[in-house]
């Protein structure tokens, strides 16, 4: 599982804004992987793509991809978060010009620059991931997000909006430091606590908690030690267990998955007072969700994710695209004749021809500790080329990522390449942390 949250300590600039231009409202298009949101944006001239994420107040570069794009003085600054060392350098650069589509535009754009090449979301993801972007995009208009169409919606017309949220629950939420909190209730066992959580498009998992911050917090069995992911200050390790209910306004779930970061992956995090954890992508892409920063709402609606039911990867193997190689692939060319003697018979001519496309690498990032791929063998590092019979080549991460999560006790069977040596290892999908009352 790869989290992306990161935190900026730096404080908003009041002109960096983004206006809705000759329209009511803005539609975007987003591509949704392991339950974050991606959407293109031109900076510069430079056609990028960007996380969406709730859970940042600036907007930060980390790569270009071999992008050209022409960037303002530059003021060298400090960046932390989640994480373990205590910062990472980068740089400020104000007075750029941001659109998304045709007419939602920012003039005075804020970037921040990360250095730090080991900070790489393409990846983990599988698309060239450019950066991040949070408070700027939600800060003046409410934005509506429609996971089932993949589309965004962004309102200047507040009748517009507010017919399109009639049917909506309606939560109240704070907006602290730039970034959206709402109370929840969260039930470990049998007894609801209200919780003060921030609401993070940028976490891929349904619940984080901190048991640091947690009074009396005891871990419910079985749970397991586990990478969590990375965020701007390196790798974040925790526990994962399921908890006994998740309450978020009139909205009940059972058995939600829950990620807790240890007291080392959190020690240089600013949080804000009362904070007890986060909201993450999981929870959120089972509704239509409304921000509205303004009036300080967010609006919920079911939607067909609704009841989906909270999957581990039970394989224990966290994967990673290393890239794109040429490869052959075969076409049948088929033509058609007329016979000569007119008889108005058709001769069929059947030949073959090669052409060569760019296809996904992919290898194993991680293996988890006494997980059923670490009991079969496999090892990181190990480059994939088939599972089940299907060349990975053909595949998105996505696709291999919803395969660990499928179904308990399905047989996996991965052909591997380890020092140039093909091998073949098999297991059988577990989940290490069902619910125990």
């Amino acid at each position: 599982m790869f989290l992306l949250t990161f935190f900026v300590c730096i404080f908003a600039n009041a002109q960096n804004s983004f206006e809705i231009k000759k329209a009511k409202k803005v539609v975007v298009p987003f591509k949704l992987i392991n339950n974050l949101i991606f959407i293109p944006i031109t900076v510069n001239g430079a056609e990028l793509i960007f996380l969406l994420d709730t859970g940042v107040a600036e907007t930060t570069i980390f790569s270009l991809e071999n992008k050209e794009m022409r960037l303002s003085k530059l003021e060298k600054m400090r960046f932390s978060g989640l994480g373990g060392s205590t910062s990472i350098e980068g740089f400020k650069s104000d007075h750029n010009v941001g659109k998304i589509g045709e007419n939602f535009v920012n003039t005075s754009f804020t970037l921040f620059i990360i250095l730090d090449q080991n900070i790489n979301l393409s990846s983990h993801v599988g698309i060239p991931v450019n950066g991040i972007i949070g408070y700027h995009f939600f800060k003046n208009h409410p934005v509506l997000i429609d996971y089932t169409s993949k589309k965004i919606t962004i309102y200047k017309d507040k009748e517009l909006f507010s017919k399109k949220i009639k049917k909506f629950d309606e939560l109240p939420i704070s907006v602290e430091r730039n970034k959206p909190y709402v109370f929840a209730d969260v039930e470990m066992t049998n007894e609801r606590k209200s919780s003060k959580l921030l609401l993070d498009l940028g976490n891929s998992d349904a619940i984080w908690l901190f048991p640091t911050l947690i009074k009396d917090f005891v871990y419910n069995r079985p749970n397991i030690e586990d990478y969590l992911g990375r965020g701007f200050n390196g790798d974040i390790y925790g526990k994962r267990s399921r908890i006994h209910h998740f309450y978020l306004g009139n909205f009940k779930f059972e058995k939600p998955l829950t990620a807790m970061p240890d007291e080392f992956s959190i020690q240089h995090v600013s949080l804000v007072g009362e904070r007890k954890g986060s909201v993450g992508g999981d929870i959120l892409r089972r509704f239509t969700t409304a921000f509205d920063y303004a009036n300080q709402k967010l609006y919920l609606k079911k939607n067909g994710n609704y009841d989906d039911p909270f999957h581990f990867n039970m394989s224990g193997l966290d994967f990673q695209q290393d890239g794109m190689q040429w490869e052959k692939d075969i076409v049948n060319l088929e033509s058609k004749k007329k016979d000569n003697a007119g008889t108005g018979v058709e001769v069929i001519n059947n030949s073959l021809q090669y052409k060569f496309v760019l296809k996904p690498i992919f290898s194993i990032a991680g293996v988890r500790k006494d997980s059923p791929a670490d009991k079969a063998g496999l090892k990181k590092g190990d480059q994939l080329i088939s599972i089940n019979g299907r060349k990975t080549a053909d595949m998105t991460l996505q696709k291999i990522m919803e395969m660990m999560k499928s179904d308990e006790n399905k047989t996996i069977n991965m052909l591997i390449v380890r020092k140039n040596q093909e091998l073949t290892f098999s297991f059988k999908l577990e989940d290490p942390i069902p619910y125990q009352e």
